[in-house]
């Protein structure tokens, strides 16, 4: 709907379902997943400090990843830009998973590294300079590509930067996360685009 150019769409009801079916198994099951793992003692706080609590969250998500993917893949009125986004999340996932098990990876990293590689994917094969908005609190607009990766760079920064300050993770983490989250994105271009 942000960018009809790259999926044809007009308002949310062209893809509802698709919506819909993307919360709740890229979000709401997952989420649902770690916090019975919580409440069932198996993981002991939702921060997962500990890489070794993350092995199940990792493995639920990667399932459903995974489901999510295959079903885009057989539906063809779904853009193949989105069903590359949705390839590159789940190839970042599996590598954080694997780097997981030995090192503790920043997954907000992965997931932002991810993002920048979008925009820039979507930049080169999928989009125009601009496109428009229909946002209810603001009108009808048009945003720039090019602005938009700098709001995406600058949220990235943010992202990084929170975790170093919690220090919920080290620099290394933080770099490692961005560099699995972008080419995680390119390897699923790779896969079907060309």
């Amino acid at each position: 709907m942000v960018n009809p150019y790259m999926f044809g769409v007009s308002s949310i009801g062209d893809y509802d379902v698709l919506i819909l079916l993307m919360f709740l198994t890229t979000f709401a099951i997952p989420a649902f997943a770690a916090l019975l793992m919580k409440l069932l003692g198996l993981i002991n706080s939702l921060q997962m400090e500990d890489k070794q609590e993350r092995i199940g969250p990792y493995i639920i998500t990667g399932v459903f990843y995974l489901w999510i993917f295959r079903y885009l893949l057989e539906r063809s009125e779904v853009p193949i830009a989105y069903k590359i986004f949705v390839l590159g999340a789940t190839i970042a996932l599996f590598i954080a998973f694997f780097i997981n098990l030995f090192s503790k990876i920043s997954i907000h990293a992965v997931g932002m590294g991810g993002l920048i590689a979008m925009v820039l994917i979507t930049m080169k094969y999928f989009s125009y300079p601009t496109f428009p908005v229909n946002a209810p609190l603001f009108g009808s607009m048009e945003i720039s590509m090019n602005g938009l990766l700098i709001f995406v760079l600058v949220l990235s920064g943010i992202v990084g930067s929170s975790r170093l300050y919690l220090k919920a993770h080290t620099l290394p983490d933080i770099l490692g996360g961005y560099f699995v989250g972008f080419i995680a994105q390119f390897i699923a271009l790779r896969f079907l685009f060309y």
